[in-house]
């Protein structure tokens, strides 16, 4: 198991005691006496024991509130050794000896510190020229002040299209002059859906077809409920023809939110829908018997490919690719060696990178690194064998969104890379692989605005968009000096 927190390279902290044994001095009476090693193993064991049934395995609740009692390490001394009894949280001062209860306060610590990198300040990004780790990058602007700018695919030439939330569909020339689509279907405006991603057939260029997913509407005992669906169409001009729906998840929800709805070709021709658990039942992803909470994989046509694991299992979902996932927000296939790879939200804490296997379970609600929004678990579960760990994981929540692989020779620096963007904290994320291994992470862009999606055009340019004002970048880099 992995432990985002355990901080091998923090050896040594101050002990303010007057020795080792069990006192009653209150954590401002101690002195600085000497330097120990702090004993983190024995103080994780203690977290598990004691502390993670109510705030998480990987310390989801203290990475990420508002602390009542404060975050020093005097702090939390005195808030486990005294308890904080109108928050029904029992003192520990006859369990540990002040030795054992300041180890575990600086394992917290170690744990809380993980949210300064993310601390980039109020100031949003002003300048159009970003230096990276390894390359500086110009932000040339596509597009500004749009409404949500959800999804983007650009062709060899440079056109670019992207959806808007909303639910309109627009194509952006080369010398930037938009061309508003019609025939988009009517979508579900609401919270957090729309018109949400689009997806360009492999041989678009010859045969002009592309798909969107969207959140479709339907009233049922007068109450309006949604899903998310899927249509192919042919595009005419600047007119969607042909429109087909060929993917509707079951059930509708009344929800507004987690709808999943990225969409991704493998080499052979198959597309992958992600479908949200809808934020309703939980249950739902470890079910087979409904479309949420799980990867789907389909013909172009809408039928189910003959090699899908759940074909012959008896009231499954056909379409059914992985199961026991939250809400897909990305979805990327490896041009090297053709693997799926997935981002997902977590609740509070929890989001995940995903390595995806036909037939596999990741395992929510059962296992996560994550707890609930109001600071609750909803489990005390990381791992169970039969359920796939992720990748990589992030607490606390950065939100990821879109994601991308890069391969292009304007890149040489991140070939091979993910790049995935973060809604909450505003910023792309870089992950450096070997084979399917995270090497390095990187913090990019920081502040540039919450992004909703990343993709490398079949120009060979990364493009980003961002809300609040809606904006769309294309990544140019630049050589250094």
């Amino acid at each position: 198991m992995r432990h985002l927190f355990l901080l091998l390279t923090l050896s040594t902290f101050f002990i303010y005691c007057k020795s080792a044994q069990k006192t009653e001095m209150s954590p401002k009476e101690m002195v600085v006496e000497e330097v120990v090693k702090t004993d983190f193993a024995a103080a994780e064991v203690h977290y598990k024991n004691f502390c993670a049934g109510c705030h998480g395995e990987q310390m989801q609740a203290f990475v990420d509130r508002q602390w009542k009692k404060g975050n020093s390490q005097e702090q939390i001394f005195a808030s486990i050794k005294q308890g904080i009894p109108d928050d029904g949280m029992p003192a520990y001062d006859t369990a540990f000896t002040d030795q054992e209860i300041m180890n575990l306060a600086a394992y917290i610590r170690s744990g809380i510190a993980k949210t300064d990198q993310f601390k980039f300040g109020e100031t949003k990004l002003t300048s159009n020229i970003v230096a990276t780790d390894e390359v500086t990058i110009e932000l040339d602007t596509m597009v500004y002040n749009v409404e949500v700018p959800w999804s983007m695919q650009v062709l060899k030439d440079g056109t670019l299209f992207y959806t808007e939330r909303q639910g309109t569909l627009t194509m952006l020339k080369p010398d930037k002059t938009k061309i508003a689509i019609t025939g988009v279907p009517a979508v579900r405006n609401r919270g957090q859906g729309g018109l949400l991603e689009i997806e360009l057939h492999p041989d678009f260029e010859n045969n002009q077809m592309l798909f969107l997913s969207y959140s479709k509407m339907k009233m049922m005992d007068g109450r309006e409920m949604g899903t998310t669906a899927v249509i192919k169409a042919k595009l005419s001009g600047n007119a969607l023809t042909n429109v087909e729906e060929i993917f509707e998840a079951l059930p509708y929800k009344p929800t507004a939110h987690h709808y999943g709805c990225k969409l991704e070709f493998d080499k052979n021709g198959y597309l992958f829908i992600s479908v949200g658990e809808r934020g309703f039942e939980k249950e739902h992803p470890q079910f087979l018997d409904n479309h949420c909470g799980k990867v789907h994989r389909i013909k172009i046509d809408g039928t189910i490919p003959e090699d899908n694991p759940f074909v012959n299992s008896p009231g499954s979902i056909k379409s059914i690719y992985t199961y026991g996932n939250r809400n897909p927000q990305g979805l990327a296939v490896n041009p090297v060696d053709g693997k799926l790879w997935e981002s997902e939200h977590g609740p509070r804490g929890g989001d995940e990178v995903n390595l995806m296997k036909p037939g596999h379970n990741y395992g929510w609600p059962v296992i996560s690194y994550g707890i609930n929004y109001n600071g609750t678990t909803f489990t005390d579960k990381t791992a169970l064998e039969g359920m796939d760990q992720p990748i990589t994981y992030f607490v606390p929540s950065i939100a990821a969104s879109g994601m991308t692989f890069v391969n292009s020779d304007r890149y040489p620096m991140w070939k091979g890379n993910i790049l995935l963007g973060s809604l909450r904290f505003n910023y792309l994320h870089r992950l450096v692989m070997k084979g399917d291994e995270v090497v390095k992470q990187e913090l990019m862009l920081k502040n540039i605005g919450r992004m909703r999606d990343v993709t490398q055009g079949r120009d060979g340019y990364i493009y980003v968009s961002v809300e609040r004002p809606g904006a769309i970048y294309k990544l140019k880099p630049k050589v250094r000096s």
